[in-house]
Order: structure tokens, then C-alpha cells, then sequence
């Protein structure tokens, strides 16, 4: 197993700033009446789900950063909901959010592992 020494090592947290990468990309093709619309939105739930596994690393307690573990989980969500929404109405295709709605899919299952580890351990 590989050593943790800082929230980067964490596959979860890299994995995350992989999907932020991709709604970036993604984002880029929204029309310019959605930069404070839907493109804004979906960026910033997008980044808060790695700077949420990042901070909640950084913190003192198990649980402190078991909250901001849930914290990324409700960001990822918002985010997954935002690639659908922007399906919905027509900024974007089903082919062309299928990578990240799959890569979101892939975080969640790894956030939600690495809360039930967390919370399986002795407490702080």
C-alpha cells in the first residue's frame, strides 16, 4: 500500500480533481448567458469536492474530517445534478457528460468507502 503523507497521495482526492478537470473542459462549451448561470454553479460544486477531501485531511479530529468527507459527497451530488440539468434543457449532450457523470459516479463510491473505513476505526 502506498504511503499517505498529504491529502495528494489520497487516490480519492486525485480522482476528484480529475472530474473538477473535466467539468472545466465541459463547462467551456456552455453559452456565454450561462458564465453566471449553470457554468458558475457547476464549477464551484465541482471544486468544492476536492478542497472538501483536502480540508477535512487537514483537520485535528476523525471527525472533522469525516464532515467534510459528507460535505464532498453533497457537492458531488449538486454536481452530478448539474451535469443533468444542463442535459436537460440543451447545454450539453448525454455522450458528452457521460465521462464525468461516470467518473462522478466512481467518487462517490470511493467517498462513500473511505467514510465507512473511517467511521469503522476506533474514534478520535
Amino acid at each position: 500500500m502506498d504511503q499517505i503523507n498529504s491529502y495528494r497521495d489520497l487516490k480519492v482526492w486525485q480522482r476528484a480533481m480529475d472530474l473538477t478537470q473535466l467539468i472545466y473542459e465541459l463547462t467551456r462549451s456552455y453559452p456565454g448567458e450561462e458564465r453566471f448561470g449553470l457554468t458558475a454553479q457547476t464549477r464551484r460544486a465541482a471544486t468544492s469536492v476536492p478542497a472538501n477531501v483536502a480540508e477535512g485531511y487537514g483537520r485535528s479530529s476523525k471527525g472533522a474530517y469525516l464532515n467534510f468527507l459528507r460535505i464532498a459527497q453533497g457537492s458531488l451530488k449538486e454536481t452530478e445534478t448539474h451535469l443533468l440539468i444542463a442535459v436537460r434543457v440543451g447545454l450539453t449532450t448525454e455522450a458528452a457528460a457521460a465521462d464525468a457523470l461516470g467518473l462522478a459516479d466512481e467518487l462517490g463510491k470511493m467517498l462513500r468507502g473511505l467514510i465507512l473505513r473511517l467511521e469503522a476505526h476506533a474514534p478520535d
